[in-house]
Protein backbone atom coordinates (compact mmCIF):
# COMPACT_ATOMS: atom_id res chain seq x y z
CA UNK A 1 0.00 0.00 0.00
CA UNK A 2 1.03 3.29 -0.44
CA UNK A 3 1.62 6.06 2.02
CA UNK A 4 -1.61 8.34 2.97
CA UNK A 5 -1.40 11.57 0.81
CA UNK A 6 -1.93 14.83 2.92
CA UNK A 7 -3.12 17.90 1.16
CA UNK A 8 -2.53 20.93 3.07
CA UNK A 9 -5.47 23.24 3.20
CA UNK A 10 -4.16 26.46 4.53
CA UNK A 11 -3.50 28.22 1.13
CA UNK A 12 -6.91 29.44 0.72
CA UNK A 13 -8.66 32.51 0.38
CA UNK A 14 -10.86 32.08 2.75
CA UNK A 15 -8.11 33.21 5.52
CA UNK A 16 -8.19 36.73 5.06
CA UNK A 17 -4.74 37.40 5.37
CA UNK A 18 -3.94 34.70 2.56
CA UNK A 19 -6.79 36.69 0.10
CA UNK A 20 -5.03 40.12 1.11
CA UNK A 21 -1.68 38.55 0.39
CA UNK A 22 -2.72 36.81 -3.09
CA UNK A 23 -4.72 40.06 -4.48
CA UNK A 24 -1.46 42.63 -3.19
CA UNK A 25 1.27 39.50 -4.71
CA UNK A 26 2.42 40.04 -1.27
CA UNK A 27 5.01 36.32 -1.25
CA UNK A 28 6.00 36.25 2.44
CA UNK A 29 2.33 35.56 4.01
CA UNK A 30 2.40 32.89 0.74
CA UNK A 31 5.77 31.27 1.62
CA UNK A 32 5.53 31.41 5.70
CA UNK A 33 2.13 29.09 5.56
CA UNK A 34 3.60 27.05 2.65
CA UNK A 35 6.61 26.06 5.05
CA UNK A 36 4.93 25.92 7.84
CA UNK A 37 3.16 23.03 6.45
CA UNK A 38 5.67 21.12 4.32
CA UNK A 39 7.49 21.03 7.44
CA UNK A 40 4.53 19.34 9.15
CA UNK A 41 4.48 16.68 6.33
CA UNK A 42 2.18 17.88 3.93
CA UNK A 43 2.47 16.06 0.86
CA UNK A 44 0.97 18.40 -1.88
CA UNK A 45 -0.25 22.18 -1.24
CA UNK A 46 -3.79 23.07 -1.84
CA UNK A 47 -4.08 26.45 -3.84
CA UNK A 48 -7.62 28.08 -3.82
CA UNK A 49 -7.61 31.31 -5.43
CA UNK A 50 -11.39 31.62 -4.84
CA UNK A 51 -13.39 32.77 -8.24
CA UNK A 52 -10.45 35.19 -9.16
CA UNK A 53 -13.00 36.70 -12.13
CA UNK A 54 -10.43 38.20 -14.28
CA UNK A 55 -7.15 37.90 -13.04
CA UNK A 56 -7.26 34.25 -12.26
CA UNK A 57 -4.54 32.89 -14.89
CA UNK A 58 -2.15 35.58 -14.05
CA UNK A 59 -2.94 34.77 -10.26
CA UNK A 60 -2.08 31.01 -9.97
CA UNK A 61 0.70 31.31 -12.62
CA UNK A 62 2.30 33.16 -9.92
CA UNK A 63 1.42 31.14 -7.76
CA UNK A 64 2.67 28.31 -9.14
CA UNK A 65 5.63 29.63 -10.11
CA UNK A 66 6.41 31.10 -6.32
CA UNK A 67 5.98 28.39 -4.35
CA UNK A 68 7.27 25.84 -7.12
CA UNK A 69 10.25 27.77 -6.99
CA UNK A 70 10.67 28.12 -3.38
CA UNK A 71 10.13 24.55 -2.36
CA UNK A 72 11.58 22.17 -4.68
CA UNK A 73 8.76 21.84 -7.09
CA UNK A 74 6.13 20.94 -4.28
CA UNK A 75 3.19 19.10 -6.05
CA UNK A 76 0.26 21.21 -5.91
CA UNK A 77 -3.33 21.10 -5.62
CA UNK A 78 -5.27 23.79 -7.75
CA UNK A 79 -8.24 24.93 -6.28
CA UNK A 80 -10.60 27.44 -8.14
CA UNK A 81 -13.79 27.49 -9.94
CA UNK A 82 -11.82 29.07 -12.84
CA UNK A 83 -11.10 26.71 -15.53
CA UNK A 84 -9.13 29.09 -17.50
CA UNK A 85 -6.72 29.69 -14.23
CA UNK A 86 -6.26 26.03 -13.66
CA UNK A 87 -5.30 25.82 -17.64
CA UNK A 88 -2.81 29.01 -16.56
CA UNK A 89 -1.40 27.15 -13.87
CA UNK A 90 -1.00 23.51 -15.24
CA UNK A 91 1.36 25.55 -17.97
CA UNK A 92 3.74 26.68 -15.73
CA UNK A 93 3.16 23.68 -13.57
CA UNK A 94 6.35 21.34 -13.14
CA UNK A 95 5.65 17.74 -12.42
CA UNK A 96 8.52 16.53 -10.98
CA UNK A 97 7.53 15.62 -7.79
CA UNK A 98 4.09 14.83 -8.78
CA UNK A 99 1.01 15.30 -11.12
CA UNK A 100 -0.86 18.50 -10.50
CA UNK A 101 -4.89 17.97 -9.13
CA UNK A 102 -7.32 19.53 -10.67
CA UNK A 103 -9.75 20.22 -7.31
CA UNK A 104 -12.60 19.61 -8.24
CA UNK A 105 -15.04 18.20 -10.71
CA UNK A 106 -18.37 16.25 -9.53
CA UNK A 107 -21.26 15.06 -11.82
CA UNK A 108 -23.37 18.36 -12.73
CA UNK A 109 -22.26 21.52 -13.33
CA UNK A 110 -18.63 21.11 -12.80
CA UNK A 111 -17.70 17.67 -14.64
CA UNK A 112 -15.94 19.72 -17.51
CA UNK A 113 -13.18 19.81 -15.11
CA UNK A 114 -12.60 16.43 -15.13
CA UNK A 115 -12.27 17.04 -19.02
CA UNK A 116 -9.60 19.51 -18.08
CA UNK A 117 -7.88 17.22 -15.96
CA UNK A 118 -8.13 14.57 -18.76
CA UNK A 119 -6.53 16.77 -21.27
CA UNK A 120 -3.52 17.82 -19.41
CA UNK A 121 -2.65 14.45 -17.54
CA UNK A 122 -3.39 15.85 -14.30
CA UNK A 123 -5.34 14.07 -11.20
CA UNK A 124 -8.91 15.26 -10.25
CA UNK A 125 -10.71 15.02 -7.40
CA UNK A 126 -14.15 14.19 -8.15
CA UNK A 127 -17.05 14.52 -5.65
CA UNK A 128 -19.35 12.33 -5.73
CA UNK A 129 -22.29 14.80 -6.00
CA UNK A 130 -24.33 16.96 -8.20
CA UNK A 131 -25.96 20.08 -7.08
CA UNK A 132 -26.79 18.56 -4.00
CA UNK A 133 -25.35 16.06 -1.69
CA UNK A 134 -26.31 12.50 -2.25
CA UNK A 135 -29.09 11.47 0.23
CA UNK A 136 -27.74 7.72 0.27
CA UNK A 137 -24.71 5.98 -0.90
CA UNK A 138 -26.45 4.03 -4.01
CA UNK A 139 -26.88 8.12 -5.45
CA UNK A 140 -23.09 8.50 -4.02
CA UNK A 141 -22.18 5.31 -6.08
CA UNK A 142 -23.99 6.52 -9.25
CA UNK A 143 -22.45 9.93 -9.43
CA UNK A 144 -18.66 7.64 -8.89
CA UNK A 145 -19.33 5.57 -11.71
CA UNK A 146 -20.62 8.58 -13.97
CA UNK A 147 -17.14 10.22 -12.94
CA UNK A 148 -15.20 7.41 -13.73
CA UNK A 149 -16.91 6.92 -17.24
CA UNK A 150 -16.16 10.17 -18.24
CA UNK A 151 -13.02 10.23 -17.40
CA UNK A 152 -12.10 7.03 -18.87
CA UNK A 153 -13.31 7.69 -21.90
CA UNK A 154 -11.26 10.86 -21.83
CA UNK A 155 -8.21 8.91 -21.61
CA UNK A 156 -7.56 9.10 -17.52
CA UNK A 157 -6.76 5.94 -15.72
CA UNK A 158 -8.76 5.26 -12.90
CA UNK A 159 -6.07 5.84 -10.32
CA UNK A 160 -5.79 9.52 -11.23
CA UNK A 161 -9.40 9.85 -10.17
CA UNK A 162 -9.17 10.56 -6.51
CA UNK A 163 -13.15 10.27 -5.22
CA UNK A 164 -14.28 12.59 -2.68
CA UNK A 165 -17.79 11.19 -1.00
CA UNK A 166 -18.02 14.52 0.70
CA UNK A 167 -17.08 14.72 4.40
CA UNK A 168 -20.67 16.17 6.69
CA UNK A 169 -20.51 18.39 9.61
CA UNK A 170 -21.41 16.46 12.17
CA UNK A 171 -23.64 19.05 14.11
CA UNK A 172 -26.74 18.24 12.07
CA UNK A 173 -25.78 15.04 10.10
CA UNK A 174 -24.46 13.14 12.54
CA UNK A 175 -26.53 10.46 11.41
CA UNK A 176 -24.83 10.60 8.20
CA UNK A 177 -21.37 9.88 9.41
CA UNK A 178 -21.34 6.06 8.97
CA UNK A 179 -22.88 6.58 5.38
CA UNK A 180 -20.14 8.52 4.40
CA UNK A 181 -17.06 5.90 5.96
CA UNK A 182 -19.11 3.21 4.02
CA UNK A 183 -18.72 4.80 1.13
CA UNK A 184 -15.01 5.04 1.59
CA UNK A 185 -14.89 1.39 1.76
CA UNK A 186 -17.09 0.66 -1.40
CA UNK A 187 -14.71 3.08 -3.05
CA UNK A 188 -11.53 1.02 -1.11
CA UNK A 189 -12.92 -2.34 -2.50
CA UNK A 190 -13.38 -1.29 -6.45
CA UNK A 191 -9.71 -0.20 -6.47
CA UNK A 192 -10.24 3.59 -6.51
CA UNK A 193 -8.53 6.59 -4.76
CA UNK A 194 -10.12 8.51 -2.33
CA UNK A 195 -10.01 11.80 -0.23
CA UNK A 196 -11.75 14.75 0.78
CA UNK A 197 -11.95 17.90 2.93
CA UNK A 198 -11.33 16.64 5.97
CA UNK A 199 -12.35 19.19 8.59
CA UNK A 200 -16.04 19.66 6.89
CA UNK A 201 -17.20 17.77 10.08
CA UNK A 202 -15.52 19.67 12.47
CA UNK A 203 -17.24 22.75 11.67
CA UNK A 204 -19.03 24.78 13.75
CA UNK A 205 -17.14 22.99 17.14
CA UNK A 206 -15.16 24.46 19.50
CA UNK A 207 -11.53 25.08 18.71
CA UNK A 208 -10.32 22.70 21.12
CA UNK A 209 -12.67 20.09 19.82
CA UNK A 210 -11.84 20.24 16.23
CA UNK A 211 -8.23 18.44 16.68
CA UNK A 212 -10.16 15.70 18.41
CA UNK A 213 -12.87 15.00 15.88
CA UNK A 214 -10.65 15.08 12.82
CA UNK A 215 -8.03 12.78 14.40
CA UNK A 216 -10.90 10.04 15.28
CA UNK A 217 -12.19 10.50 11.51
CA UNK A 218 -9.44 10.38 9.87
CA UNK A 219 -8.41 6.86 11.59
CA UNK A 220 -11.86 5.78 10.97
CA UNK A 221 -11.64 6.75 7.27
CA UNK A 222 -8.38 4.93 6.89
CA UNK A 223 -9.39 2.19 8.21
CA UNK A 224 -12.16 1.68 5.49
CA UNK A 225 -9.23 2.60 2.89
CA UNK A 226 -9.19 6.71 2.45
CA UNK A 227 -6.25 7.11 0.78
CA UNK A 228 -5.62 10.40 0.56
CA UNK A 229 -7.08 14.11 2.66
CA UNK A 230 -7.02 18.01 2.36
CA UNK A 231 -6.24 18.59 5.97
CA UNK A 232 -4.57 21.19 8.20
CA UNK A 233 -1.05 20.23 8.87
CA UNK A 234 -0.33 22.01 11.53
CA UNK A 235 -2.53 20.06 13.40
CA UNK A 236 -0.21 18.01 15.47
CA UNK A 237 -2.72 15.45 17.00
CA UNK A 238 -4.12 14.77 13.14
CA UNK A 239 -0.49 14.65 11.52
CA UNK A 240 0.65 11.94 13.99
CA UNK A 241 -2.41 10.08 14.30
CA UNK A 242 -2.44 9.37 10.33
CA UNK A 243 1.70 8.49 10.71
CA UNK A 244 0.43 6.05 13.05
CA UNK A 245 -2.13 4.46 10.95
CA UNK A 246 -0.02 4.71 7.88
CA UNK A 247 1.87 2.15 10.30
CA UNK A 248 -0.82 0.19 11.34
CA UNK A 249 -1.57 -0.28 7.91
CA UNK A 250 1.91 -1.49 6.29
CA UNK A 251 2.71 1.54 4.32
CA UNK A 252 5.37 2.95 6.75
CA UNK A 253 8.10 0.52 8.15
CA UNK A 254 7.71 0.83 12.07
CA UNK A 255 11.02 2.99 13.97
CA UNK A 256 10.93 4.57 17.02
CA UNK A 257 11.42 7.75 15.28
CA UNK A 258 8.30 6.92 12.89
CA UNK A 259 6.67 10.39 14.15
CA UNK A 260 9.79 12.55 12.54
CA UNK A 261 9.60 11.11 9.13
Amino acid sequence: MAKFITIGERLSTTAPAVNKAFLERDEEPILKRAKQQLDAGAVYLDVNIGPAEGYGPELMKWAVQLLQGNFDNVPLALDTANMAAIEAGISVYNREKGKPIVNSADAGSRIEYLDLAAANDAICIALCNAEGIAKDNDERMGYCQMLLERGMEHGMEAEDMWFDPLFLVVKGMQDKQMQVLEFIKMLSDMGLNSTGGLSNNSNGMPKHIRPIMDSALVAMGMMQGLTSAIVNPNDLRLMETIKSCDVFRGNTLYADSYLEI
